[in-house]
């Protein structure tokens, strides 16, 4: 990869299907990874447009060294994509809320594939405990909100119940930066 910044090559998720895991993929063990590895995809998810020479610099490795280790980490599944950060709230998406569903048991592929479509739909997760499914969605007010809650979720027949969790603030903790405040720096390993 030329030493550009890594949004134009490899910038799109990796195709679904072809990683490691991917339905139809056989599961791969997990490589251990090592804390260049580590710090690494710390540097991208801080910044998935650094270029090559930034990261090798912040990591002290050499270029070439730095080069195949991100695509030994995308080759692996490891990072699955490069994409952007996005503040809802600047994007016209002002409300967000976690919403709880209970659905029918053994329906959650089927619920899942559903809940995809929802405009907003940010994030699903399978998860244990009071409820079975934890979705995040960011819609433009609390009107399209409530709209997306009762009339689409609702509507769903394998959802038996929903709770709606408004988020009144968010703090994303890729955007705190290096420090003391913000998590460990990226040379400290």
């Amino acid at each position: 990869m030329p030493d550009e910044q890594m949004a134009g090559a490899g910038s799109a998720p990796v195709a679904p299907g072809t990683a490691p895991g991917a339905p139809g993929v056989p599961p791969v063990a997990p490589r251990p990874l090592d804390p260049i590895d580590r710090s690494i995809m710390r540097l991208l998810q801080a910044d998935g447009r650094a270029s090559i020479r930034s990261v090798a610099e912040q990591v002290h490795v050499s270029r070439a060294n730095a080069y195949a280790r991100i695509n030994r980490l995308i080759d692996d599944g490891v990072i699955r994509g490069f994409t952007a950060r996005v503040n809802h709230e600047r994007a016209g998406q002002g409300a967000s809320a976690y919403i709880t569903l209970k659905i029918v048991q053994n329906s959650w592929r089927t619920v899942r594939e559903q809940l995809r479509e929802l405009p907003g739909a940010a994030h699903i997760a399978l998860v244990s405990g009071d409820f079975d499914v934890l979705l995040l969605v960011h819609t433009p007010d609390n009107r399209t909100l409530r709209e997306l809650v009762l009339t689409r979720l609702q509507a769903i027949p394998e959802v038996l119940s929903t709770r709606t969790l408004l988020v009144f603030e968010e703090t994303d903790l890729l955007d705190a930066g290096p420090g003391p405040a913000g998590g460990p720096a990226i040379a400290e390993e």
